[in-house]
């Protein structure tokens, strides 16, 4: 079993590709923020539902602050069974890391153990300066699985929500998809994308791509008529 569920910090999710529409923005600055070492702040901690684009600023942020270089990336909804099976804690494993990126913390088992190993990570790079990240469904009082200190710690730090639900955000979100590949996205197709689709991130990416493919494989141009054969679901 693995003692902690590394993730690769992507280079694709950068700031630079990250959509900033209303939902997110406030988000996005405290990010930004964080990367600066003038601001002074250590902690950021966002929450939202699933598909809003959660982990995409976290590795954003963690590939800025150079967590592709070692950084500690842990998934809590992969955690494994036994985080000492490995015979080393989460300090001792990463206690050479640049930063710590924590996501879905929400997912988090409801176990001491578990518990306990967090917390002491966290403090372990709180103490040395070291920048922290971490991402949940819900606000920090609202975390059942956490230690309570780790909880209360958090809201110290810099707090934002994300919901690119409306249809706003999901516009602005086709358009950069859209302008990234140079590739026109009539307004009437992101019309009934909007309608057709379901409203997190990650369905609304999904309806793009295939309405792309579909274009690339029967050689026509994006269109109205082309995205009613079949793109997007109810």
């Amino acid at each position: 079993m693995q003692l902690a569920f590394d993730f690769p910090v992507a280079p694709r999710y950068s700031f630079d590709n990250f959509v900033v529409c209303n939902g997110n923005r406030t988000a996005f600055e405290f990010a930004r923020r964080l990367t600066d070492p003038s601001a002074g702040e250590s902690v950021l901690y966002i929450y939202g539902p699933p598909g809003s684009g959660k982990s995409h600023l976290l590795m954003a942020t963690g590939e800025r602050l150079g967590g592709g270089e070692g950084g500690a990336a842990l998934s809590c909804g992969t955690l494994a069974d036994d985080v000492a099976s490995r015979g080393e804690s989460l300090v001792e494993r990463f206690q050479e890391a640049p930063v710590l990126l924590v996501d879905d913390i929400d997912l988090l088992p409801d176990q001491r153990r578990r518990r306990e190993e967090l917390w002491h990570l966290y403090n372990e790079f709180h103490s040395s300066g070291r920048r922290i990240v971490v991402t949940g469904a819900v606000p920090p009082r609202e975390l059942t699985s956490v230690d309570d200190h780790l909880g209360s710690r958090l809201l110290w730090g810099l707090v934002a929500r994300m919901d690119v639900s409306d249809d706003d955000s999901r516009r602005l979100i086709l358009k950069k998809l859209a302008d990234d590949r140079q590739i026109l996205l009539p307004d009437d197709v992101i019309a009934y994308l909007l309608v057709h689709t379901r409203r997190d991130l990650q369905s609304l990416m999904d309806a793009f791509e295939t309405l792309v493919r579909r274009s690339l494989t029967v050689g026509r141009k994006i269109s109205l008529r082309l995205v009613r054969g079949g793109v997007g679901s109810d």
